[in-house]
């Protein structure tokens, strides 16, 4: 099992000092080997998770950019693209941007959307959950044909038509494509059909299982290998906050044992570099060892 961190707080230092704060972050996931660095994509901080709106909030790719040029090895991605936040031909540009100024290491992460008040006070359309799904399918069904160097041909679909899915330079490699949330009915369906990760909300070894018995019973349907799927989960990590390595390790085996790839970590109200460097960097090679 691997570990990653997630960036979402930006409040730890003042504006001016954010650059040098995050290029600390990046060398300390690095030198800890961490495998994963991503951000979240929003225009406003998350008041459903307590915090207010105004609190600070950096544009997702122009931070991976940045973050891309401060590292040589961790996987960058956002955790997840809202998929009415940028036209799925430019949210495929700008990925594939990302993998070759990064040496082949960009995730593209992708949902379905949910915060409408950050589109309402910008003006960005939020269409209705269920067309938003249908966006969500065409968005990747875009992805995966834009990443395709045989295909640059058009696209028609009934959200979105391109004439042209022209992407040049294209990624180094395909970039992986995932799939956040845990919906049982249309998310979890879309991953089994196209995504090569998944991001589980389950807070329960219980929960991961269950919603692991949903997304095998939806790649039955589409006669997909499970294995293919990287799976991934976020975490608090309260116990590495403690300092207590041992009591985190066993809240992680049981996720191991479901065959959870990578957990993420999200950082509390400190710095994020002197949480990498002190709190996770110890966690990691304990966690390497549950396989």
């Amino acid at each position: 099992m691997k570990l990653g961190a997630h960036l979402y707080r930006y409040d730890a230092v003042a504006p001016q000092d954010l650059r040098h704060e995050l290029a600390d972050t990046a060398g300390a996931a690095e030198e800890a080997g961490l495998s994963w660095l991503s951000v979240m994509d929003h225009y406003f901080q998350m008041v459903r998770a307590g915090f207010p709106a105004s609190d600070p909030m950096l544009e997702a790719y122009t931070t991976l950019g940045y973050l891309a040029g401060r590292t040589e090895t961790v996987q960058l991605g956002v955790l997840v693209t809202g998929v009415t936040y940028r036209h799925p031909g430019l949210l495929a540009k700008i990925v594939a941007t990302l993998d070759v100024l990064s040496g082949g290491r960009a995730t593209y992460g992708i949902g379905a959307a949910w915060y409408e008040e950050e589109h309402e006070a910008l003006g960005v359309p939020f269409p209705p959950l269920k067309e938003r799904f249908e966006r969500l399918e065409e968005t990747v069904q875009i992805a995966r044909q834009m990443y395709d160097p045989e295909n640059d041909g058009p696209f028609e679909g009934a959200h979105y038509r391109l004439a042209q899915t022209l992407c040049s330079p294209g990624p180094l490699s395909r970039p992986e494509i995932m799939i956040g949330g845990s919906g049982e009915k249309k998310t979890l369906r879309l991953v089994a059909q196209y995504a090569d990760a998944c991001n589980l909300f389950a807070e329960t070894p219980d929960e991961l299982s269950h919603k692991l018995d949903v997304l095998h019973r939806h790649c039955d349907d589409v006669g997909r290998d499970p294995a293919e799927i990287r799976v991934t989960t976020l975490a608090a990590g309260e116990e590495l906050m403690r300092d207590d390595v041992d009591a985190f390790v066993d809240a992680m085996r049981p996720f191991a044992e479901r065959g959870v790839d990578t957990v993420i970590l999200r950082p509390p109200e400190t710095s994020p570099a002197a949480w990498v460097r002190d709190k996770v960097a110890p966690a990691v090679g304990r966690v390497a060892e549950l396989g």
